[in-house]
């Protein structure tokens, strides 16, 4: 089974490597570099199975397909460049924290919540345009 042991470390080797989440189809293309001839349905089983081992964890973004990212990075948010669609992890203190556990008007009380910003990369000219 050495086949699918050099396609899951591709697989997270190139998650690893991805300055934010990949959809399955952004994931297929970067790992097929390092494996030739791997399938986007193998990429799929093996998201499948490393999010189950809790290796990999899901990321929703409004008007999009799922994306994926390794495990354990702790609380962040995302950014989507509206030009080229590319995501990024953001690694700035969270702005929403101090809302945590907090009871609003009504009742509600906060238990979490997500943060996703839009605007352009750099590489799109989000600096200095």
């Amino acid at each position: 089974m050495q086949r699918g042991t050099a396609q899951r470390r591709a697989i997270l080797e190139a998650l690893e490597e991805a300055p934010g989440p990949l959809t399955a189809q952004e994931l297929h293309s970067r790992a097929q570099a390092r494996v030739g001839g791997l399938g986007l349905a193998t990429v799929y089983r093996n998201l499948s199975d490393l999010e189950r081992c809790g290796d990999v964890v899901p990321v929703h973004l409004p008007s999009d397909a799922t994306r994926y990212e390794p495990a354990g990075r702790g609380h962040h948010h995302h950014f989507r460049c509206v030009r080229c669609d590319t995501v990024f992890e953001l690694e700035v203190a969270c702005p929403l924290a101090v809302l945590e556990d907090v009871t609003l008007p009504g009742g509600l009380t906060v238990t979490g919540h997500e943060l996703v910003l839009f605007g352009l990369c750099g590489a799109c000219g989000g600096e200095g345009d």
